[in-house]
């Protein structure tokens, strides 16, 4: 009997042994993917920020784009991607949230609603040159927007819209259903429960998600070009109430731009090295937007998960 049980122990040592092992080979295996991955990254980080930190002077920054590459800027491209992004998030945040509170908390799940999720899934993974191609028929030709901020705004607008649902709803899944059995004993409404409990709670993980969200659509060029950006324009959309005639509240809705993606696509598309440092330098800039953004969402985290009391 004894050895019989001894059998048993030393095959399950040997077992756990080889387990180890295998854990030990995946983990390196795993270390070694990940280091190829950021040591990657950091050489092209690396790479662009030499190229193009000596060029990141005051005058780069306040100056239009130029023939000259020396005296090129970025004005224009970062003015107008501050405003589209405007556009696109004022868009795709309050009806992305809607839409997401109504599907988790108010509507019947039966087939239509399953038909609803499934279509919201599959379009976060939809290309981003069919938003482009559709912004293009819908907001430029049948409503006649034209090949402006408005059009551009709304077309990256429908590109997160599906991001932002779908994260919407992952945070409000993630409360404690004893948060709403605790509202609703204590006489609240729906909307009560939705208004003062579910969305302070949920406001983290919705706000991480609508940064990530525009972080990826400060980046996007198909859908852009597709409407029709400008790549050289050395003027900026009019400002409200200026000019002669004055303009209006909204006209710069409507105004003609560029954005920093395009601006980058068209200097790297020169032969001439010193608009590839502007590109080089613009890219930074781009990156820095972008690390800002999530710097943004992951300091907002931290500060409303702090003052959350459940």
């Amino acid at each position: 009997m004894s050895a019989a049980v001894s059998s048993r122990r030393e095959t399950l040592r040997a077992i756990i042994r080889s387990h180890k092992r295998w854990d030990a080979v995946f983990g390196v295996l795993g270390l070694l993917a990940m280091m190829v991955g950021v040591l990657t990254l950091a050489a092209l980080f690396t790479n662009m920020a030499l190229d193009g930190i000596p060029r990141l002077t005051g005058d780069f920054f306040t100056s239009f784009p130029s023939r000259r590459a020396g005296q090129a800027g970025i004005l224009s491209a970062w003015v107008g991607s501050i405003l589209v992004m405007a556009v696109t998030a004022l868009f795709a945040v309050p009806i992305g949230v809607a839409g997401a509170v109504y599907l988790e908390e108010y509507a019947r799940k039966n087939w239509f609603t399953d038909i609803i999720e499934i279509n919201i899934t599959n379009l976060a993974g939809v290309p981003s040159i069919v938003y482009g191609l559709l912004a293009l028929g819908l907001f430029v030709y049948v409503f006649g927007f034209g090949q402006s901020i408005l059009t551009a705004g709304l077309t990256l607008g429908l590109l997160i819209l599906p991001i932002v649902i779908v994260t919407t709803r992952e945070s409000l899944r993630a409360i404690p259903q004893h948060v709403r059995e605790g509202a609703y004993a204590c006489g609240a409404t729906q909307w009560q429960v939705v208004r003062d409990h579910l969305l302070p709670y949920g406001t983290p993980g919705i706000l991480t998600g609508v940064i990530i969200a525009l972080s990826r659509a400060i980046g996007e060029t198909a859908p852009i070009i597709t409407i029709g950006a400008l790549t050289f324009i050395a003027f900026l959309p009019p400002v409200p109430f200026t000019g002669d005639p004055p303009a209006g509240v909204f006209d710069w809705l409507f105004s003609p731009f560029t954005v920093m993606p395009i601006q980058i696509f068209n200097w790297t598309s020169r032969p001439d090295a010193a608009f590839h440092a502007n590109a080089a330098a613009a890219s930074f800039v781009l990156v820095f937007m972008t690390l800002g953004m999530n710097a943004v969402a992951i300091w907002l985290r931290y500060r409303l998960r702090k003052n959350i009391k459940w």
